[in-house]
């Protein structure tokens, strides 16, 4: 997927606000970015690459950038919540989104509280990976930050912005090791430091539990296992909420769990798509008539024709009564599919005791294995076997291999032994088996 091509909005306040859509639906999610962000860029970091890829894959996916960072007007100040409600409005009337599922991280997930709980009648519904309502700890909220990382997270800002040392000093405490996140470069392709230093502010001061209550639309709540007591408090101020938990500990790597997409996927009722086939296990039956050659020199062409043309006839009644698919027909031969070898059988019995009656005898051939898709056609080694099997077949007689003879216990079918055989084209031995009328 290249990078999505990006796009302008226009505030009633002048400020420019960069976004992208990527995806067909069929419903739309709008992704808010958390402290780091840029429409642009955001694409050559594979980890986020990868989360807004699979996101795309069952949804229109929105992203934008906040006034004063990434590719949006820089020349503003940084927004509260507020305004950052009001420019999620101008993005979503700009790809006309009118009812859309909102979703983020940490405190990407703030905005899309407000804006839940102001305009009901555009959410769809919510999720929000590590939810953080606020960033600090309180008495009656155990969950945020203390003082000493909070003064890390400050310093960090001031000092070491645009650097790979930023986001270890905040998050981590320790120095970037090989295959790092590139926090400086996220950082840079975000907001210049003074802006850095604004949000954060704003960041550490903003608190949305209050308007949890108001939240009329489902919200699903994500994160490790080991933050189940702070999900399970939020979830105490939703009305529809749902909690889903994953293994790890680790908060900032969602692009690690892919089964998260999969949790939001049903949350949001999009049913997968149904996997590309190809491959499929099928039950192939080969006929042909015994000593056709010589029967058409003994019969001439023109009466020939005619007991050929009963001879199909008689076939394909016997493909449509026990639900076979007609593959190929060459000459005297018939090849057909079918998704149950007793069937297969007892199609083969029934037609080569119909052919009796006009002095035909047929070989018939049955085997089940994993088939190729080709051209929607079924094909492959498996079609190779079943008509090698049937080349085996005495007059009147129908052969199966052993697959097929395992596959049919309990169907009334009886078998004897037909021995080893070295199949033309076909690897190893094959031990098949004759049914008995």
């Amino acid at each position: 997927m290249d990078t999505p091509q990006t796009k302008y909005a226009k505030t009633p306040d002048g400020v420019y606000i960069a976004y992208q859509t990527v995806g067909d639906g069929p419903i739309d999610i709008v992704w808010q970015f958390d402290w780091l962000g840029n429409v642009d860029t955001i694409w050559e970091y594979r980890p986020s690459a990868e989360w807004f890829r699979g996101l795309a894959s069952f949804s229109r996916l929105i992203l934008h950038d906040r006034r004063g960072t990434g590719a949006s007007s820089r020349n503003v100040d940084p927004p509260n919540l507020e305004t950052r409600v009001a420019d999620l409005t101008v993005v979503l009337d700009a790809v006309g989104s009118e009812r859309p599922v909102l979703g983020g991280a940490l405190e990407g997930g703030a905005p899309n509280i407000l804006f839940a709980a102001t305009f009901p009648e555009r959410v769809h519904s919510l999720f929000w990976w590590y939810p953080a309502p606020r960033t600090t700890r309180a008495p009656d909220y155990p969950y945020g930050a203390d003082a000493e990382v909070l003064e890390r997270s400050t310093h960090a800002t001031i000092d070491l912005w645009g650097t790979d040392a930023y986001g270890y000093s905040v998050w981590t405490g320790t120095q970037p090791e090989a295959g790092h996140v590139p926090w400086g470069w996220l950082s840079r392709q975000t907001a210049t430091p003074d802006v850095a230093v604004a949000m954060d502010r704003i960041y550490n001061e903003t608190d949305v539990r209050g308007a949890m209550p108001s939240i009329t639309a489902p919200m699903l709540l994500l994160a490790r296992e080991n933050d189940r007591e702070a999900l399970e408090y939020l979830a105490t101020l939703l009305r529809q909420p749902q909690i889903r938990l994953f293994p790890g500990a680790d908060e900032l790597r969602i692009h690690e769990q892919p089964a998260v997409l999969d949790v939001v996927r049903e949350f949001v009722g999009v049913e997968p798509d149904a996997p590309e086939l190809d491959t499929v296990l099928s039950t192939v039956l080969f006929t042909d008539i015994v000593g056709s050659t010589q029967k058409q020199a003994e019969m001439g062409d023109y009466r020939y024709k005619g007991l050929l043309e009963q001879h199909h006839e008689i076939v394909r009644d016997g493909l449509r009564r026990w639900h076979g698919l007609e593959s190929d027909t060459v000459g005297d031969g018939f090849y057909a599919t079918f998704d149950g070898p007793a069937r297969a059988i007892r199609c083969a019995l029934e037609v080569g005791h119909r052919l009796l009656d006009l002095g035909i005898e047929i070989r018939a051939g049955v085997h089940t294995g994993e088939c190729e898709l080709i051209d929607g056609k079924i094909g492959g080694i498996t079609v190779s076997i079943g008509a090698r099997v049937a080349a085996t077949a005495g007059a009147s007689e129908v052969r199966v291999s052993q697959t097929v003879k395992d596959l049919v216990a309990g169907s009334g079918l009886t078998f004897e032994d037909a021995g080893d055989h070295e199949l033309k084209g076909v690897p190893d031995r094959w031990h098949l088996y004759r049914v008995v009328k």
